[in-house]
């Protein structure tokens, strides 16, 4: 009874949590730069995304105010009192040093002898307090290594940095170069490619078979070796260095797969809708648009998500063919390059840069998600 079809396998359990894997693993660096694009530079140091939410314990060198600006008398002595944190700080001081080589010799509340710099107190909320002679509390500040307890915070300033504060890291102009670049380089080769899968599938001429045979040939092409003779290509007939160059080449690579995926998905149409509309008299162009196009949404969506989430995450094709060096037409894949380049140690600056690059790829793909098995498994069942 084991082997009847249809009946339910003794592993479903196996591929159930294998699937729940795969998700879990899938989801853990998006959340984790999701996450972690909300936080300080010193939590990311201190702590991991998944401690977010809780306090973190950070290492920090602070110093004392001016004795020469803040000082004050008391008595034959003078004090500066002031607090090692801003004034909104939450942070919790539990040791405190004023060495490097012991960070920890005091905890919150002790008074440490500076010899001929006086005697310091530091409390747990930062608050200090130097005394001393005239002679000791001068020159710069006292240095202080404290180890502190922050409370969770997340704040929405990285964002503002990438977004709206424009220079080196404007993220908003690269933004909007990649829609620039992709939303033309997912339109064209659709179009281009639905009159073609209809030619391929419904419309009898010499030659059909090798055209299907060519374009099945090109799927296995690699780009790379392309790119070089059609950038000379572009170069010669004056379209190189620039948006139309990028949005043909995408094109030119995406239209084997396109008119592949669609040719199959439209085959499989019935054929009794497309004779008799063209015994009512139906041109081909009307079938094409009115009965067609409506039926193979599901395979156009389908590689509308492909190619748009290719050329959005592209970085070849835009350094070949978007070469400026003023950085109008950069797109974000190449500005999180350069952030890594300028920006290497600002993980909170490159986490906000790169969840906004998979932001709009993860809205498209969730929100088409539904077509893109029925668009894939087009043509395999008859």
């Amino acid at each position: 009874m084991d082997n009847i079809a249809g009946s339910k396998s003794s592993l479903g359990w196996a591929v159930q949590i294998s699937v729940v894997l795969l998700v879990v693993l899938w989801l853990f660096p998006t959340v984790g730069l999701f996450v972690s694009s909300f936080r300080t530079a010193d939590q990311i140091s201190s702590s991991g995304w998944w401690a977010a939410l809780f306090p973190a314990e950070q290492s920090e060198v602070l110093r004392t105010a001016d004795p020469d600006d803040e000082r004050q008398p008391d008595g034959d002595m003078f004090v500066v009192a002031g607090n090692l944190f801003p004034e909104d700080s939450e942070k919790t001081i539990s040791t405190w040093g004023t060495s490097a080589r012991d960070v920890a010799a005091y905890t919150a509340g002790d008074t440490a002898d500076l010899g001929d710099d006086g005697m310091l107190t530091v409390n747990a909320d930062g608050s200090y307090v130097w005394r001393g002679s005239d002679d000791a509390l001068s020159g710069r500040g006292e240095r202080v290594f404290v180890t502190a307890t922050a409370p969770p915070e997340f704040t929405m300033e990285n964002y503002e940095n990438i977004l709206f504060r424009g220079g080196t890291d404007d993220m908003a102009k690269a933004f909007f170069n990649t829609l620039t670049v992709t939303i033309p380089a997912t339109i064209i080769p659709i179009v281009i490619a639905a009159f073609a899968a209809y030619a391929l599938a419904w419309m009898d001429f010499p030659g059909r078979a090798l055209l299907i045979a060519a374009v099945v040939a090109l799927l296995v092409v690699p780009l790379q070796l392309a790119l070089i003779p059609l950038l000379r290509l572009h170069l010669g007939i004056g379209i190189g260095k620039g948006y139309l160059g990028t949005w043909l080449a995408h094109t030119g690579f995406g239209l084997p797969l396109a008119v592949y995926l669609l040719r199959n998905y439209m085959v499989g149409l019935p054929r009794d809708i497309i004779e008799n509309a063209k015994v009512d008299g139906a041109t081909d162009f009307q079938i094409f648009t009115k009965i067609i196009l409506p039926l193979s949404f599901p395979a156009l969506a389908s590689f509308a998500i492909f190619q748009f989430l290719w050329t959005w995450n592209d970085l070849l094709v835009a350094k070949v063919f978007l070469i400026d060096a003023t950085g109008e037409t950069t797109v974000m894949t190449n500005q999180i390059v350069e952030l890594l380049g300028t920006r290497g140690g600002n993980w909170e600056i490159l986490a906000t840069a790169a969840f906004v690059s998979i932001a709009v790829p993860l809205v498209v793909f969730f929100t088409m998600q539904r077509f893109l098995v029925r668009g894939l498994l087009a043509g395999s069942v008859k």
